[in-house]
């Protein structure tokens, strides 16, 4: 049965449609009230098709429908499809940023805090998503700071002959390490964070105030005093959270600006009256921009699976699926869930600020306006799940011909540009051979070391050039120093994929115009630059100085004098015996001269 035929026997009622191309491949996923009516008005010779309609027609080779009982059904089942097969007609939701989620290891003898961007099944309890994303960040440190829980990666359950460096600003209790506190102790701070991130508050300022009042009774005063401040901190966030509630609602804002075939998204979450964060979204391949179909299908690719609705989203345009979104939204929240499109007032006013900074934004992406340093560490620290916007990015690399004459290379970035007077070469002096991980241990251990010994600040972020075994020797050489360690990440070559130390299993992979991945690739290139220059002036210096070694009487000292006055052989030919005998004694300028001239190199 042809196309045609399949569509003259399709029902009238609600489902979705899957056109294919002749290998089968999925083209399009679309949802209809009615199928046999939406599905017929692509094949209408009468309708004026638009370019990328047209092109769709042309494609299709069969057709596919799957029937359900009502629209809400439909709409479901279409953005789920349209998400396990991303076909190339539809408009595919692609977004640079992903919201974290604090991550509590209940699975562990000592559980830990992190935070993390992936949800998996290890026994982990999660906790979000939060945004903006340094909220997350702000609860581990709350939790590290009055808890004492760690997020460190050392392995708690072994025995450990120093403490961790956590314990002496007060942010580890340390089990199982000198001077660490006793299992029960880590327990009850473990129940005490589990309380804060599930929200039991009262529960927890319960235990917390029958534990300040023991210790009171049994003259622990310090203790009891520690508590009672925790107890404070506690009030305080609770009367916060109290204000915010009463000042305002919750509301998503989404703007847009289109060039076809390029496109900009600025999406605005508004809570307790205020912006709290901002999302950006890029398209650079829109035949034909239809600004309703665009907006509805963003609207259910981001909130149908969402783990938080708001109770308000507003639009800049009408949607044919409006009142069927907020519905199956509405089933989704537990309450209603309103889809507006704002026409006056403050409202309206503030869709436009909206507008107006996804223009911006479109500009910025596609018109390679240069963005201010702060604008763009402020960046790279979302897209990397940083804790802090790095001023100050260190980054290494490792260079050598078959384990010869291996060296790495530090180049920094500070403040929006490369700082060349702060770069550094290593002769790596072990015997590393063509080990590159211990070759990256090597360095990066002696250029911390240094910089620990001379009271110097570390790096916001270190970079490293290469996959997550390289990153893995470098966070032992900090640990080894026992320094609190900096933010680690490392970019692999080829696959461009960024990886960040203590979640290496959420490789971050950037959309390849992202600004943020030409940065990072800036400055690995320019690590990579660096390393190769100083391997082959090495390389050079020790091939030239062996065949200098040749001439009878030249050892490696004379070798080393002659190259470091003449720069190179090919100098030191074309100089004469006075010239030669202004460095070296007469008698063996002579020989290098007739070496060099008669039967030499």
């Amino acid at each position: 049965m042809d196309v045609d035929e399949k569509v003259s026997s399709l029902p009238l009622q609600p489902g979705v449609y899957i056109f294919k191309d002749a290998a089968g491949t999925i083209l399009y996923v679309g949802k209809a009230r009615v199928l046999r009516n939406r599905v017929r008005s692509y094949f209408a010779g009468s309708r004026a098709l638009d370019a990328k309609t047209g092109s769709l027609v042309r494609e299709v080779a069969d057709l596919e429908t799957i029937v359900v009982d009502n629209e809400k059904e439909a709409l479901a089942l279409e953005n789920l499809l349209i998400k396990q097969n991303r076909p190339k007609f539809n408009i595919l939701l692609r977004d640079d940023k992903t919201y974290p989620y604090v991550r509590f290891t209940a699975f562990e003898k000592y559980p830990r805090v992190y935070v993390t961007r992936r949800l998996t099944k290890d026994g982990s309890l999660y906790f979000g998503p939060y945004f903006p994303h340094n909220l997350a960040y702000r609860i581990v440190k709350f939790i590290n700071k009055y808890f004492q829980v760690p997020s460190c990666h050392c392995d708690l359950t072994k025995p450990h002959n120093r403490a961790c460096p956590g314990m002496p600003i007060q942010r580890c209790l340390g089990p199982g390490m000198p001077g660490g506190a006793s299992d029960e102790q880590y327990a009850e701070a473990a129940h005490d964070a589990r309380l804060f991130l599930e929200g039991r508050h009262h529960d927890l300022a319960r235990s917390l105030r029958a534990r300040m009042d023991l210790a009171s009774s049994e003259e622990r005063f310090e203790l009891a005093a520690g508590y009672r401040d925790l107890l404070h901190t506690l009030e305080e966030m609770e009367e916060k959270q109290r204000v915010a509630a009463a000042r305002g609602d919750d509301t998503d804002v989404l703007g847009f600006y289109a060039e076809p075939p390029q496109a900009a998204v600025n999406l605005f979450h508004v809570r307790g009256g205020q912006v709290v964060d901002r999302r950006d979204f890029y398209w650079e391949n829109l035949d034909e921009f239809e600004p309703g179909e665009f907006v509805s299908s963003l609207l259910k690719q981001l909130y149908l699976d969402a783990d938080y609705l708001p109770h308000f989203i507003h639009i800049p345009v009408e949607i044919e699926d409006r009142e069927v979104l907020e519905e199956l939204l509405a089933e989704r929240a537990g309450r209603r869930v309103e889809i507006h499109v704002p026409q006056r007032g403050a409202k309206h006013q503030f869709l436009e600020l909206v507008e107006k900074n996804a223009r911006h934004s479109f500009m910025q992406r596609f018109r390679v306006l240069r963005p201010d340093s702060q604008a763009i560490g402020g960046a790279l620290s979302e897209a990397l799940g940083l804790e802090t916007a790095p001023r100050r990015i260190e980054s290494f690399d490792i260079s050598h011909i078959q384990g010869s004459d291996t060296v790495a290379s530090m180049v920094v970035w500070e403040d929006g540009r490369m700082k060349k007077s702060d770069y550094r070469k290593f002769i790596i002096r072990g015997e590393a051979g063509n080990d590159d991980f211990a070759s990256m241990r090597e360095a990066v251990g002696r250029r911390y070391r240094r910089v620990t010994e001379e009271g110097r600040p570390m790096p916001d972020l270190v970079l490293i050039d290469g996959g997550v075994g390289q990153l893995h020797a470098a966070a032992e050489a900090l640990d080894a120093l026992g320094i609190v360690m900096p933010p680690l990440a490392c970019i692999a070559k080829k696959e461009e994929i960024i990886s960040v130390y203590g979640r290496e299993s959420e490789p971050i992979a950037l959309d390849h115009h992202s600004p943020i991945l030409h940065l990072v690739q800036q400055i690995r290139d320019e690590t990579h630059r660096f390393a190769v220059t100083f391997h082959r002036q090495r390389r050079t210096r020790r091939t030239l100085r062996s065949e200098l070694e040749e001439i009878p009487g030249v050892g490696k000292a004379t070798a080393r004098k002659l190259l470091g006055h003449f720069g190179s052989v090919a100098n030191l030919r074309r100089a004469s015996v006075e010239q030669i005998a202004q460095v070296v004694p007469r008698a063996r300028a002579e020989t290098v001269f007739r070496h060099l001239h008669q039967g030499g190199t």
